[in-house]
């Protein structure tokens, strides 16, 4: 279940391509309609779960923490989809809840603080990143786990994850099961 299995989850233009004094150069564009490189937004959802996490640990502001991740990480990273997708988790953490929730087999507050970060990366692109296949989420939300999370949490997040495409994504679900 890898991303080239899931197919691509990003668009055409290349990175850095808006000039600072064009019209488009202020506005938030959808990080799909730009072509970043897959290491570039693995990254960035490698520090979007750290930063989820010290979000749910420390309860400090989303602007604060990108600030700092900003400041302690250089290299190429998708910084335009990390700011996009962590500042909009914790505004929507009580929709994302709603979906989780009903597919857990304990309380979310009983979650460990990785799974947790994890099950709102991968909810929040399920529902509103429809650019990005439903199986590429899942592959890199399970990688995730087996990088920064506990032993088995990975098999956890896989479960909860595949239900919830199911909900969130049925026909993409459906077209990939009738084509495997």
């Amino acid at each position: 279940m890898g991303s080239k299995q899931g197919g691509s989850e990003t668009g055409s233009a290349q990175p850095g391509s808006r000039k600072p004094g064009s019209k488009n150069a202020g506005s938030k564009q959808p990080t799909a309609k730009r072509k970043i490189p897959l290491a570039q937004r693995r990254k960035a959802r490698s520090l979007i779960l750290q930063a989820l996490y010290q979000w749910l640990i420390a309860k400090a502001e989303p602007a604060e923490i990108e600030s700092q991740f900003r400041e302690e990480n250089s290299g190429k990273i998708d910084w335009d989809y990390f700011h996009e997708v962590f500042f909009d988790i914790p505004k929507q953490a009580a929709d994302l809840d709603k979906h989780i929730e009903p597919l857990l087999d304990r309380k979310s507050s009983a979650l460990d603080p990785v799974e947790k970060a994890l099950l709102y990366l991968g909810s929040y692109e399920l529902a509103n990143r429809i650019d990005i296949p439903y199986r590429v989420v899942i592959n890199e939300c399970v990688e995730l786990a087996k990088t920064f999370g506990a032993t088995e949490s990975h098999k956890y997040i896989n479960g909860v994850l595949d239900k919830l495409a199911g909900t969130l994504r049925p026909l993409e679900q459906a077209n990939h099961r009738k084509s495997c």
